[in-house]
């Protein structure tokens, strides 16, 4: 069979675009992806490098295995896309363990523990969960905020549920009156109100919600980054991370200082 310089072309544009994720992905790099607006649990600084708590225990988990990070910003939501395609080996973010994921992503033990919560202006009407009935409701797209709105909406008389791709915009609608209240995870929300006056968190939602890192459906990695978890409980690391960025000690009992079974879809 012979070759025109146009089938060699082809062919080797072909090998190329096989051998793309393969290089992408370097020998003793764990490719991470991370919501670069979610302090304190991971923010993009000014220096341009990744920061926060699961900016830590990632980095810190990975030295354990032999490896480095290589952390790329995303949106919320496309990174579980992001493992599901092995574009990316780990997804931090806050992301809750809930069953429903766990059917096409794999999860480490949790190391926070969280709830939900409603967010609203300070000098506003709405104080509680019950004062929405009739309101529009802000969430993140793709969170566990978002589900629980859509599942409670008829329940909780919620008039409009608006999706937005970061936490910054539903909380800069929240300030500018556009949305009446948000629902999400209340340590995001607590910490960015901080530096945003006049929204607090108003209401709790008691939900149990644990976070975990995300990995790639039953990865290689997963039982690797899970042991250096286990290890960075039982010396004491995770604690001091914890203390690091929340300024106080994690609770007694809590997944932060407590090795916990991997979760199981």
């Amino acid at each position: 069979m012979s070759f025109t310089r146009r089938n060699l072309i082809i062919l080797a544009a072909a090998i190329g675009l096989a051998a793309g994720p393969l290089a992408a992905h370097a020998e003793g790099v764990l490719n991470v992806g991370s919501y670069p607006n979610n302090p304190p649990f991971e923010y993009k600084a000014e220096s341009g490098n990744f920061e926060g708590f699961e900016v830590d225990i990632v980095t810190d988990a990975a030295k354990r295995i032999g490896m480095t990070v290589n952390i790329q910003g995303l949106d919320f939501q496309p990174l579980f896309a992001a493992t599901s395609s092995g574009r990316i080996d780990v997804a931090i973010s806050s992301i809750t363990i809930t069953k429903e994921r766990l059917g096409s992503q794999s999860f480490t033990q949790p190391y926070y523990d969280s709830d939900m919560g409603v967010a609203a202006k300070t000098d506003g009407t709405v104080k509680t969960l019950a004062d929405l009935k009739g309101k529009i409701v802000g969430v993140l797209s793709g969170s566990t905020g978002d589900k629980w709105s859509k599942d409670n909406q008829a329940a909780q008389g919620f008039a409009e549920i608006k999706g937005y791709n970061t936490q910054q915009e539903v909380l800069l609608d929240l300030a500018a009156g556009r949305v009446d209240g948000v629902v999400s995870d209340v340590p995001g929300m607590e910490y960015a109100f901080t530096k945003m006056k006049g929204l607090a968190v108003v209401d709790r939602i008691k939900t149990g919600e644990q976070y975990g890192l995300m990995v790639t459906k039953d990865s290689p990695l997963l039982e690797k980054l899970n042991g250096a978890l286990t290890e960075m409980k039982k010396d004491g690391t995770l604690a001091a991370i914890h203390k690091k960025w929340f300024g106080t000690d994690a609770p007694a009992g809590s997944s932060t200082v407590t090795e916990a079974p991997m979760p199981k879809a």
